[in-house]
């Protein structure tokens, strides 16, 4: 019994020391249990609106650089008309599911809009022209369509594919309350709209429903657009709305109660004035006038660039024009130093003159183009060599000569164009678009240029490893033409050049200096094959990544490697152009959908010919210069063709990457993002063509009203606006043109849908 007890108290001993040695081991371990016990029935017990999830949509916001415009949120355009209201937490907290449902109810209407309110069909009547008969067939037969039809049609494949996208990213939106997205969204009135998270839940989705769509050959655009039907969102958002509960819209694009207060620009350029481009400051010593990199000013630009301080007057109309403008309408001191020096151009009265016997090169320009075609047969100016690009601009002879061959001449006027010769251009009637040239890309898909042209264009080829020559290369067609021509050139630049060329693989056809003009020209062809690229002793520059895409371009920086030459039949550059004109109606097997693009050009044959040229009032004779905002196939470009006009075809930086088709079918465009100022003079175009393009800007633009002030900056006094898109866009619109003293001609609406004809007058504030 003795030995029992001994035992037993061994045995406390024993489990008072572990006691002592883990007891506090085991105190945490209840408290963890009893924690997560807590928490589970928490979660059990507690409504799913107190839940919190953030998980990242997409990474479009740092796909790409973005511009210093976006950097900073600025302030509300147009003073608020009512009070901010006080955030709504209990709402947000409501609207998780009806989120989802209307998520889904719009990945099944294929739309990407913000909500507006619905109502019955509305119906205008014209303002200050009725349309003819025939017209307004037309009209009921294409104005709901236009080219919005269009970029439906080019989703239809992958439609599915996306649905199932959008439902997957409405089912993560569910449980967002706070983070990035509960930032909130204002109205332009001042009014506070939706809660940020469904603000920003609108742009994801648009982003979502944008993204893999619309490509041509494979290869993305800049961005991405939706392509789809938005015809019944509106009926369908409202019958989407729960328990009566009424939320808070995102508001109209531009608000129908703002008034506008213009003022003019007070810059250093004045009346000359390029946002983006010119150093906005007029005050300070600063020496330079222009950004070396495209820098946007970080407020919305909402001032009215001035007249020439002389006034303006209707420029010269063409073919006149091609030999005398205006003085007064591009007035400039530089240029007036210029014109005293220059032998090309000839002040003669109130008129700039431009003689046909004079120009830069000495015996003519004709006896210029005449040489270089004796040096390399294979060039047929008009024929197989169609859109050209021509670096620097100086007298305009080289692309006027061309124009005469059917030659459409791109001029880029570099940023140290001071003397605004690029401006001359434009009034004369010749395609010309300011730009840097510094680290970034031109904004033109790869593989499209016939040929290059550079006279004395000043760039430093040689210099920063070639990138400038590379991102040449980029934008040259496969078998392709650099023409390079200048008077005197160091023993040690030819040698970097030929040490260059050689690296990239171009031949040299000629090397050749003409006795009359005494000028050297240089002739070299891009390689048709990649055989010429593994040939290659040292692979410097290496060749491009597979997976990065040649035609991005929108604030890309210049990249040091070569892309690898296009070999399959099924890929765009495989095959040279027909010859125009046939090249304008011919869709190469690499075109997706040839049947649609064919219907596409049909379509603006018809409303061109029946509406535009005999139903709006417009004066043609005296229409020269033609900027598409929204071309997606250049089907309206096409239309005009026949006319004596030139079109500059615009393909937003976030739609579907159709600008190589343009070129191909031998017109020429850019890329552009409309949230920012186009790379132009002001005054520059005699007519705007805008398709749908505000409704597919709705999400995208902070501040819309800058694209109608950019309207105002780059249209001429007495030029046109041509404007296809939603009723409930176009009536806030007129007010705006009217705040702005455009006339509006005419005025059509069926089926929500409508087009606005507006001319631009004299008035500045």
């Amino acid at each position: 019994m003795r030995k029992h007890n001994t035992a037993l108290t061994r045995f406390g001993r024993k489990v008072k020391g572990s006691y002592q040695s883990y007891g506090l081991g085991v105190k945490l371990a209840a408290v963890v249990i009893l924690g997560l016990c807590f928490v589970f029935i928490w979660s059990v017990f507690s409504p799913p609106s107190y839940s919190v999830a953030y998980q990242r949509d997409t990474f479009d916001d740092i796909r790409e650089p973005i511009s210093s415009a976006n950097k900073k949120k600025v302030t509300s355009l147009v003073p608020s008309t009512k009070k901010e209201q006080p955030h709504n937490k209990k709402l947000r907290h409501r609207s998780s599911s009806v989120e989802k449902k209307k998520s889904v109810d719009r990945s099944k209407s294929g739309s990407w809009h913000k909500n507006e309110k619905s109502g019955g069909v509305r119906k205008r009547k014209g303002e200050d022209l009725k349309l003819p008969k025939k017209v307004d067939e037309v009209k009921n037969q294409d104005l709901v369509g236009s080219e919005e039809n269009e970029e439906e049609k080019m989703e239809n494949d992958k439609q599915q594919e996306e649905k199932k996208v959008v439902e997957n990213d409405s089912k993560q939106e569910e449980g967002r309350v706070d983070g990035k997205e509960n930032v909130k969204a204002k109205t332009e009135n001042g009014e506070e709209g939706v809660e940020g998270k469904e603000n920003e839940k609108e742009e994801t989705e648009s982003d979502k429903e944008e993204e893999g769509e619309g490509t041509v050959d494979g290869n993305e655009g800049n961005g991405e657009l939706a392509n789809t039907d938005d015809l019944k969102v509106e009926d369908e958002d409202e019958k989407s709305r729960v328990d009566g509960k009424k939320k808070k819209n995102l508001g109209p694009l531009f608000d129908p109660n703002a008034h506008y207060t213009w003022n003019l620009c007070s810059t250093r350029s004045k009346h000359n004035y390029i946002p983006c481009i010119d150093v906005e400051s007029a005050s300070g010593k600063l020496q330079n006038y222009r950004h070396h990199e495209r820098s946007c000013p970080r407020a919305p630009q909402m001032c009215l660039v001035p007249l020439p301080p002389d006034g303006y007057e209707t420029p010269v109309s063409w073919p006149e024009s091609k030999s005398k403008i205006l003085y007064k309408n591009v007035a400039h001191p530089k240029l007036e130093a210029f014109v005293k020096k220059g032998s090309w151009i000839m002040e003669s009265g109130e008129y700039l003159t431009f003689p046909t016997n004079q120009s830069i090169p000495k015996g003519g320009i004709q006896h210029y183009l005449d040489f270089i075609e004796e040096m390399a047969p294979d060039i047929e100016w008009g024929k197989n060599i169609r859109v050209v690009l021509d670096i620097g601009c100086k007298d305009s002879s080289f692309g006027a000569s061309l124009l005469e061959k059917d030659v459409l001449t791109l001029t880029l006027g570099l940023k140290d164009d001071l003397v605004d010769l690029a401006q001359v251009a434009l009034e004369r009637g010749f395609p010309a678009v300011v730009t840097p040239f510094g680290t970034r890309r031109f904004s033109f898909p790869s593989g499209v240029f016939d040929a290059i042209h550079c006279s004395d264009c000043r760039a430093a080829w040689h210099s920063n490893g070639g990138k400038h020559l590379i991102e040449m290369n980029r934008i040259l067609r496969p078998g392709g033409y650099f023409i390079l021509s200048s008077k005197h050139n160091t023993i040690e630049v030819e040698e970097a050049m030929s040490t260059l060329t050689a690296s990239i693989c171009w031949n040299i056809l000629a090397d050749k200096t003409d006795e009359i003009s005494d000028i050297r020209i240089k002739l070299y062809q891009k390689p048709q094959a990649n055989d010429m690229y593994q040939m290659r002793r040292k692979k410097v520059p290496p060749l491009c990544k597979e997976n990065e895409n040649p035609d991005a371009s929108w604030y890309v920086p210049i990249k040091s490697c070569l892309y690898t030459i296009p070999e399959s039949i099924e890929q765009r550059g495989t095959e040279w152009p027909e010859e125009w004109p046939k090249r304008l109606e011919t869709f190469p097997d690499w075109m997706n959908n040839r049947e649609k693009l064919i219907a596409d050009s049909e379509h603006w044959k018809a409303i061109v010919d029946n509406s535009y040229l005999v139903g709006l009032g417009i004066d043609w004779s005296k229409i020269r210069n033609v900027m598409d905002m929204k071309a997606i196939n250049g089907g309206f470009a096409a239309a005009l063709a026949q006319k004596k006009v030139w079109v500059m075809n615009v393909i937003p930086v976030h739609a579907p990457n159709t600008l190589p088709v343009i070129f191909e079918r031998g017109l020429i465009g850019m890329y552009h993002d409309w949230c920012e100022a186009f790379g132009t003079y002001p005054r520059s175009y005699d007519l705007l063509h805008a398709d749908h393009l505000f409704s597919r800007l709705k999400n995208r633009c902070k501040h819309p009203i800058v694209i109608v002030v950019e309207m105002d900056r780059i249209l001429r006094p007495g030029g046109w606006g041509i404007i296809r898109d939603k009723v409930e866009i176009l009536d806030p619109l007129g007010k705006i043109l009217r705040s702005l003293h455009w006339e509006i001609r005419m005025t059509f609406a069926k089926d929500k849908e409508g087009i606005l004809c507006a001319q631009k007058t004299m008035w500045r504030p």
